[in-house]
């Protein structure tokens, strides 16, 4: 790797930008080494970069929240792109019709870059304006709930919650984690015996993966209004089941007509793996972060961790799962 694509790849794991405020957050929190060849610290029961780090706390003190403000929350590698690129659809398929004529923002853009990552903009740019955003206004995040900022809890926004069965999200951030790891990161200094141990532990970047899911899924039983869970089985099994589910939740349920026009399979069918990740925007290139744009398609599956896990990894996994989970109500298709 070149010294000048290090400097891009590495844009949320550096600390070129961090304020002296967070150098001094930052020494006094735990800390371990990350899957990813840079450290981690741990904050209100989460691990996080140092840059991410700073893009919370940024985002804490400074975003304000509006009723009508739509909130797309994962773990790392939980089906980010696609809900994405689902919602953004969903929410402007009156101002951008599917199917189109080749003008849909989809065609030509990654949906990484329509719609803001919170703590990734405020820590590149503290002062961004989000009022300027069109509303509603939609934006993603991987915050844990307990973190989240105050005016997001206190106003009507509403949040869409989506996980992934933890041994496809584990390998999924694996294989991204090689794409963005730092040069001296090796297999043999940080093999994949040694991440199931920390993933498992919860000493994964936004992790622990337990909570973060735990948290938003008693949430949405608490206050269903608020926010809308699923998983990434339930919405690869069902998509325009589930995007018709979202619809209604967000206030912009398809109508009759809608539905006998096929306007929901359409939508399903613009955004698949398939489709995303055949367009050149998605094949080449980089985001500004320095991230290869494929690297956000790399198989869309469910079960694909048969492919990466041995046995006795899926079956630490599995002991954790169970251990984690047990009595939530809460259930993962394997």
């Amino acid at each position: 790797m070149s010294s000048s694509s290090s400097s891009t790849v590495h844009a949320f794991l550096g600390d070129e930008l961090l304020t002296q405020e967070t150098r001094d957050l930052i020494s006094s929190l735990p800390k371990e080494k990350g899957w990813l060849g840079s450290e981690m610290y741990q904050f209100q029961g989460y691990w996080h970069t140092q840059a991410l780090l700073q893009g919370l706390l940024t985002c804490q003190k400074r975003f304000e929240a509006k009723d009508s403000d739509i909130i797309l929350v994962t773990s790392p590698k939980s089906g980010t792109t696609w809900l994405k690129a689902l919602v953004f659809s969903l929410v402007n398929r009156h101002k951008f019709p599917v199917p189109s004529s080749g003008n849909h923002p989809l065609l030509f853009t990654n949906p990484h870059l329509l719609l803001p990552f919170l703590e990734g903009v405020y820590y590149k740019t503290p002062e961004f304006d989000f009022t300027g955003l069109p509303i509603p206004r939609l934006m993603n995040t991987h915050i844990a709930h307990r973190s989240l900022p105050e005016s997001v809890k206190s106003s009507s926004c509403k949040i869409v919650y989506c996980c992934r069965n933890p041994k496809d999200m584990f390998v999924s951030f694996w294989h991204f984690g090689k794409t963005l790891a730092r040069e001296e990161t090796t297999d043999a200094e940080f093999p994949i015996e040694k991440a199931v141990e920390a993933f498992c532990k919860g000493k994964s970047m936004s992790g622990p993966l337990w909570d973060h899911i735990l948290e938003y899924w008693y949430a949405s039983r608490e206050d269903p209004n608020k926010v809308f869970f699923v998983t990434y089985e339930e919405l690869k099994k069902q998509p325009g089941v589930v995007l018709g589910r979202i619809a209604e939740f967000l206030g912009c349920g398809f109508t009759d007509e809608e539905i006998v026009q096929g306007k929901v399979e359409e939508i399903v069918n613009l955004c698949s793996f398939e489709s995303l990740s055949n367009l050149e925007v998605n094949r080449q290139g980089k985001l500004p972060n320095g991230t290869e744009s494929k690297a956000f398609f790399r198989k869309g599956e469910t079960g694909g961790w048969r492919d990466t896990l041995s046995e006795s990894l899926a079956a630490e996994i599995d002991r954790t799962i169970e251990e984690k989970f047990h009595g939530s109500g809460l259930k993962f298709s394997s």
